[in-house]
Formats: C-alpha cells, sequence, structure tokens
C-alpha cells in the first residue's frame, strides 16, 4: 500500500497534513502524541501495522499541529484544540460518519470528538489512553521527563523510547528516536507532554455514546491499566480488552493481535479461519479471556483446577486456528464469528 498526503485546514488557517491508505468506509486515527506521517511510514513496523488495519478500510492518519508535516499554530495545545484537528481531518475526508481509534493521547481527542459530535461516529476504539493524565506517573518522574526534554531532547528521546517500546529491538529503537525528535521541537514536545499529565477526562466519558472498545496492554509502564479500567467504566457499555505486553506503541510487541482485536470489533476479517465450534464450556472460558483474566483467575472464576483452564485455552486456540490469547480476545470482540 501506498499512502496518500493531503491538507486539511483549521478555522484559523492552520495547516493539517493528513495520509490516507486502502479502501473503504473512513477509520480515522487520532495518533498518539508525537507523529510523522513520512517518518513513520518508514518504520517497517509501524507501516506494517496501519497497513495491516487499512484492510477493507480507508484509514487517515494525521500530525497535528507543529509536529511533523503539519504547520506550526499559535493555540497553546489544549483538549479543545485536539478536537478542532479530529474534526478538520473527518471534514476534508468527506465522511459524513466514521469509525475512529484513538491511542495514547489521541484518546483524549477521541473522546472528546466523539462526546461532542455522537452522528457522526459509529465505532470507537481506545488504545493506551488515561482519564486523567496526573494518575500516569509519579509526580517526581514527570518532571524529570521534562527536564530532560527541555535541556536533552536527544537524552530525552532514548529515555522515551525506553518507556515506549522496550521490547523493540536495537535498530526499531534507533529509528523511533530519531523519528521522535524529527516530529517536533523540545518546546512544543514538552507542552505537548504538559498537557497529557494535565488531561481530565471524567466528564466527558458519560457523553459518549458510540459502540466503544477500550484495549490496554497488561504492563504498559505509559498507560496503566487501571487507567484502562476506568476509561471503559465511564462509557456506557464499553467492552475492556487486556492485552499481554508491556510495549506502549502499538505497533511494538505482539502488533498483530492488537490489530486483530481492533478489525474483530470493527467486523472485518482477522485473516484467520476458525474450523470448529466450541463448545458452551470452552465460549465461557474465550469470554473470560477476552477479559484479560490468566489462567489461574478462570480457574478461580469456575471453580476448576488451573490445568483444567489451561487446558480449554489450548483447545480453544487449536480449535480456532490461533496463536495468542489476543486472537481469542479479538474473535471475541466481534461476536466470535
Amino acid at each position: 500500500m501506498e499512502q496518500r498526503l493531503s491538507e486539511a485546514r483549521l478555522p484559523d488557517g492552520t495547516r493539517i497534513a493528513y495520509a490516507s491508505v486502502g479502501r473503504g468506509p473512513v477509520l480515522l486515527h487520532a495518533p498518539g502524541w508525537l507523529t510523522h506521517l513520512e517518518h513513520g511510514w518508514a518504520i517497517p513496523q509501524e507501516r506494517t501495522f496501519y497497513e495491516r488495519l487499512a484492510r477493507g478500510r480507508t484509514l487517515v492518519r494525521y500530525d497535528r499541529p507543529g509536529c511533523g508535516l503539519s504547520g506550526p499554530t499559535g493555540q497553546s495545545p489544549s483538549l479543545e484544540l485536539e478536537a478542532e484537528v479530529v474534526q478538520a481531518v473527518a471534514d476534508a475526508t468527506g465522511a459524513e460518519r466514521v469509525e475512529l481509534f484513538g491511542a495514547s493521547l489521541g484518546v483524549a481527542a477521541a473522546v472528546a470528538w466523539a462526546a461532542r459530535n455522537p452522528d457522526r461516529v459509529s465505532r470507537l476504539v481506545l488504545y493506551g489512553g488515561w482519564v486523567r493524565g496526573a494518575e500516569v506517573a509519579e509526580p517526581g518522574v514527570r518532571a524529570h521527563v521534562l527536564g530532560l526534554i527541555s535541556t536533552h531532547w536527544g537524552l530525552g528521546s532514548d529515555v522515551l523510547a525506553d518507556i515506549f517500546a522496550p521490547s523493540a529491538d536495537a535498530q526499531t529503537r534507533a529509528a523511533f528516536t530519531a523519528y521522535q525528535r524529527a516530529a517536533a521541537e523540545p518546546a512544543t514536545v514538552r507542552a505537548l507532554l504538559e498537557l497529557a499529565h494535565a488531561l481530565d477526562l471524567t466528564d466527558l466519558l458519560p457523553q459518549v455514546t458510540a459502540k466503544t472498545l477500550v484495549i490496554n496492554r497488561e504492563q504498559d509502564r505509559a498507560a496503566p491499566y487501571a487507567q484502562a479500567e476506568e476509561l471503559a467504566a465511564g462509557i456506557r457499555g464499553a467492552r475492556l480488552v487486556r492485552l499481554p505486553g508491556r510495549d506502549h506503541l502499538p505497533y511494538i510487541g505482539d502488533a498483530d493481535g492488537l490489530a486483530d482485536t481492533i478489525r474483530g470489533f470493527l467486523g472485518l476479517s482477522t485473516g484467520h479461519a476458525p474450523g470448529g465450534v466450541l463448545t458452551p464450556r470452552q465460549r465461557e472460558v474465550a469470554a473470560l479471556v477476552a477479559e484479560g483474566l490468566s489462567n489461574r483467575e478462570i480457574a478461580d472464576r469456575l471453580v476448576i483446577t488451573e490445568r483444567s483452564a489451561e487446558s480449554h485455552v489450548e483447545r480453544i486456540r487449536t480449535r480456532l486456528g490461533f496463536r495468542s490469547r489476543a486472537q481469542v480476545a479479538a474473535w471475541v470482540a466481534r461476536g466470535g464469528s
């Protein structure tokens, strides 16, 4: 696939660069805090992840003001500006309704826009987000990272790469570190991180009416799982899926499992052809896997031995032709079909 670059404009004239790839209904991606449409597309893992999401959809990604290929703005980073950017890009696509996928800082943008535009969001996917930014990390850690960004952005980008992608290989880590430095100037980087820490979505969550899926990796250091639980609890009817892993970047770690989970929720194929029908007990176990329960937790819930729970999970994976628990969770998320 090749991405197609276009531009949208904010009401004040700020230029917003966005990229489209694939064909079909619009899946609009509100990205994490630092992006560069060209540099990101050049990282094989990131490109592969987005190409996977774009099968059957027109995936639209953008650079926020002051980042990547977008123009500078006189406005300070804010939740209002984040929602304004989503609005401009959604309008530029010409789509009356979109599926909206927010990741990391983009979760706040997606929630704010979905809450204010219920008629334009058919489905909402939130990955690696938080309700209150002040609870994402200890104050001392936040101050340390902000100081590094201001005084030594090179070292700061290394530290953030370690937090966001601890399992990435050395080459990918180096590419991401360079990508961060190319994405924005240190002043913009610091301002965006300060916004992330200041966010509080508590009052917006009950206003979201779109069918919603919340996803988080269980050991993500940048987005604690407890915050995902609060996100899901605050949106009526939201489904929460816990995936294994500790990487915050969606395309590092089990990117296929994450992509399959999203595609399943959107009603798209995951590239697998389940070859059997599960028994009622196996469906019950599969639903608990989708909740993120370990084999021991499943055993406690069903009052069976941990070994029996493990055997059930293995049989489920075998009958469905899946390699990971994340793929089972995706199968459940799309209705077990």
